[in-house]
């Protein structure tokens, strides 16, 4: 998370992580959160609403090799936050987004 205070985040808040995850946006393929695909349980499989693939746990808890991967972790967040936010996520909101997972 060091990288994402380099690029300029401020100290992250695992509760505007939390705020985030269950936020609902609209976009173009209707209302989406991150839960809609990964479950407001942490600790449970999710599955990708448009594919139906399968979704391991996101709660490093549950799933120890979650968050392990720098490189997974960019392509995903990448991906998602295009997805969801239909954006990329700032270095302050992955920082966040890290904190609120990481305490699961």
């Amino acid at each position: 998370m060091k990288e994402y205070q380099a690029a300029g985040a401020a100290e992250f808040s695992a509760a505007r992580g939390e705020t985030m995850w269950n936020a609902v946006h609209t976009t173009k393929d209707g209302p989406m959160s991150c839960n809609t695909c990964h479950t407001a349980n942490l600790k449970s499989q999710g599955k990708h609403v448009v594919t139906g693939k399968v979704i391991e746990p996101m709660a490093p808890s549950a799933n120890p090799q979650r968050l392990t991967d720098p490189k997974f972790v960019e392509k995903w967040f990448k991906r998602n936050c295009k997805e969801t936010l239909e954006r990329e996520c700032t270095p302050q909101e992955k920082g966040d987004f890290l904190s609120f997972l990481s305490g699961k």
